[in-house]
C-alpha cells in the first residue's frame, strides 16, 4: 500500500510538469506597478524551486509547446483548448458545491451540459456565446471559502507556484474531483492529461515577452501576480456564495 501510494504520487508529480509554466495568464488584469509585497518566509527554498522549474520549462515544454503552435492550425488548438476547458469544468462544478455556490455551480452545470452536446464534446464553446462564462475553481478555493484564507506562498518541484494550502489542495482536486484517474488504460490517461499540458503551455507563450520585459525580478513578480490573483478568486467567491441570500439580507439592511 505504501509502495503504490509513493510510486501513485511520483507519477502525479511527473503528469503535473504542465504547472511549472508560471502563471502569468492573467497579468493583464493585474497592476503591475502596485503590486504588494506578500509575506513569503519560505522564499530561500522557493527561489531554488522555481530556478528548477523554470529550466525544466526551457529544456521540455516552452520547445514543444512551440512546435505545437507551428504544426498545428489555429482552428484545431482552439478547439482542443475548448475541450480542455469543458473537461475542467467538472471539478469546477464539485468545488461550487463544496463552497455552497449554488448559484454558480448551476451556470456550470449548464455550460458543461451545453458545451458537451451542442459543442460536441466541449470542442465548442457554445456557452459563452449564450451568457454562460467560463468560471474555474480548484480545492485551494474550497478550503478559503471555509476559512483557510491566509497561506504561505510555496513552490513546489513540478507543481509549480502556489500556496501551502493551494498546494495541498491540488492532490485532492486531482485525485477525488477530477475525471484522470477514472480515465483506463493507464498509458491513455497520461496521453489525455500531457496533450493538455501542452495545449495550456502554448496559451502561455503570447505572453512570454510580457514576463521578460515587465519583470525585473521574475521570481516577485510572478509570485505577486499569483497571489494578487488567488486573492482575487478568494474575495469573488464569497460575493459568489448565494445570490439568494443577499437579496433577502438586503431590506434588512436597509432597515
Amino acid at each position: 500500500m505504501r509502495i503504490r501510494f509513493f510510486r501513485k504520487l511520483l507519477l502525479s508529480l511527473v503528469m503535473i510538469t504542465g504547472f511549472i509554466a508560471p502563471v502569468y495568464a492573467d497579468t493583464d488584469a493585474v497592476d503591475v506597478e502596485n503590486l504588494n509585497t506578500q509575506q513569503d518566509p519560505y522564499e530561500r527554498f522557493n527561489r531554488v524551486m522555481f530556478n528548477f522549474n523554470d529550466k525544466v520549462d526551457g529544456a521540455i515544454l516552452r520547445p514543444v509547446a512551440t512546435i505545437y503552435i507551428k504544426v498545428v492550425p489555429k482552428p484545431v488548438s482552439k478547439a482542443l483548448s475548448n475541450f480542455y476547458n469543458n473537461f475542467d469544468t467538472i471539478p469546477t462544478i464539485l468545488n461550487d458545491l463544496l463552497q455552497a455556490n449554488f448559484y454558480q455551480a448551476t451556470s456550470d452545470f449548464w455550460r458543461l451540459t451545453i458545451n458537451s452536446t451542442a459543442g460536441i464534446l466541449g470542442f465548442f464553446d457554445v456557452a459563452s456565446s449564450l451568457g454562460l462564462e467560463e468560471n474555474k475553481e480548484d480545492f485551494g478555493l474550497t478550503l478559503a471559502r471555509w476559512g483557510y484564507t491566509n497561506s504561505n506562498y510555496l513552490v513546489l518541484p513540478f507543481l509549480g507556484p502556489g500556496t501551502v494550502r493551494d498546494q495541498m489542495g491540488w492532490m485532492i482536486n486531482y485525485e477525488y474531483l477530477s475525471l484522470y484517474p477514472y480515465i483506463y488504460p493507464i498509458h491513455t490517461r497520461y496521453q489525455i492529461y500531457f496533450t493538455g499540458v501542452v495545449v495550456r503551455r502554448a496559451e502561455l507563450l503570447r505572453y512570454q515577452t510580457v514576463l521578460e520585459q515587465a519583470a525585473i525580478d521574475k521570481y516577485v513578480f510572478i509570485r505577486d501576480a499569483y497571489m494578487q490573483r488567488r486573492n482575487y478568486q478568494i474575495e469573488r467567491n464569497k460575493e459568489l456564495s448565494d445570490p439568494y441570500l443577499e437579496k433577502e439580507a438586503s431590506p434588512a439592511a436597509s432597515e
